[in-house]
């Protein structure tokens, strides 16, 4: 108990920093707005809205499945509910007042935000900032290499906190475990072939048999790696052979692997309504809404490395108010949902690179023409 403890207390620890350095880096890296341009533009919205898609699904399907999960709360992980704000709240609430205060509370909503706001205000005052710049690089680099040293303690922390909770409620945590990979596997098969085949289909001009046939390479080396990062090259040699323009999948690709977790999107939804549902929580409408929405602004900040998705799960947990320790439940089985949702994350990524490759070639086609 006491080891699983420190774990737990080492992944809030690296929570807010790697959040607040990662997104603001990232913005930073598109150097300047006006660059960045119509690519850009639609990479951003297809990723964000792909991902509130992908959240939305696993939040219906844990829903679904939310009367086989099990109402329990061991004494080791018992939690008192905390009022739920209202929507208008809730908005109003994600502005931050204090600009240490979100770090400190781990306020996840407002520490989003504030990298939002400083990282376009870098970009906006331009050259001047260049050492700002590099130190904030190398801060994300620090944070970084502090979370994959959390990351690689993950085999005993996680055993170190399951053996509790299995020793208190044995074959029932076992078996809802079981349930909720169900539920997961089933939405990220129904993401998958819904979201991307249509899109695919209406928007990038391909057939979603072609396409997938040509991403299978890079689905099995994301199943069996758990890796976004990983599977890069890959991901790129496929698209290209699926008739993507390499300029736009060189751009996409990497942005994709940063921002666009549909995949562990979906964990967040239905590991959300699971952890809720073991402590006979029942999640309002506000409060899945609060979920939809941290969940889609926290995948710009998801690093593409293996695990990093329990990490945002305490992000999200926060955000509405459950209780952190409620990733021992699911953190036994992590390297399970990472496969799959590894798995969905590239296929996003892919997908998003075949239809603004698409877009992209209409628009300068449309040009062509009329001059």
């Amino acid at each position: 108990k006491p080891f699983g403890t420190i774990f737990l207390n080492l992944v809030k620890f690296i929570v807010v920093p790697v959040v607040l350095f990662s997104i603001m880096c990232g913005i930073i890296s598109m150097s300047d707005i006006k660059q960045v341009g119509s690519v850009g533009l639609k990479t951003v919205v297809f990723y964000l809205c792909t991902t509130a898609f992908a959240v939305s699904i696993g939040l219906f399907f844990g829903s679904i499945f939310h009367n086989l999960f099990p109402v329990v709360a061991t004494t080791d992980l018992s939690y008192e509910v905390k009022g739920s704000l209202s929507l208008m709240d809730t908005i109003v609430n994600i502005f931050p007042s204090n600009f240490v205060q979100p770090m400190v509370e781990a306020n996840m909503l407002q520490v989003i935000v504030m990298a939002l706001i400083l990282g376009f205000a870098i970009i906006l005052v331009g050259e001047k900032t260049h050492r700002v710049v590099s130190a904030f690089n190398d801060f994300d680099a620090i944070f970084m290499k502090c979370m994959e040293m959390v990351l690689s303690l993950s085999p005993i922390g996680v055993f170190c906190l399951l053996c509790p909770v299995i020793a208190v409620n044995g074959p029932k945590i076992i078996g809802s475990l079981a349930m909720v990979l169900l539920a997961a596997y089933i939405a990220y098969l129904a993401h998958a072939v819904v979201v991307y085949s249509l899109t695919v289909k209406l928007m990038g001009g391909l057939s979603p048999i072609k396409f997938f046939k040509g991403m299978l390479p890079a689905i099995m080396f994301a199943f069996s790696s758990a890796s976004s990062v990983g599977t890069l090259p890959i991901n790129m040699e496929c698209t290209e052979k699926l008739g993507a323009k390499k300029e736009i999948a060189a751009f996409v690709l990497p942005l994709g692997a940063t921002i666009n977790m549909d995949g562990t999107a979906i964990y967040q939804g239905i590991c959300a309504i699971f952890i809720a549902s073991c402590y006979g929580i029942h999640l309002t409408l506000g409060q899945m809404l609060t979920i939809i929405l941290t969940a889609t602004l926290a995948s710009i900040g998801t690093a593409g490395v293996p695990g990093a998705g329990m990490i945002m799960l305490a992000m999200v947990l926060t955000s509405v108010g459950l209780p952190v320790d409620g990733i021992a439940l699911v953190a036994g089985v992590d390297r399970i949902f990472d496969m799959g949702r590894t798995t969905v994350n590239i296929t996003g990524d892919a997908a998003c690179t075949i239809v603004v490759s698409n877009l992209e070639a209409k628009k300068q086609a449309k040009l062509a023409a009329r001059s």
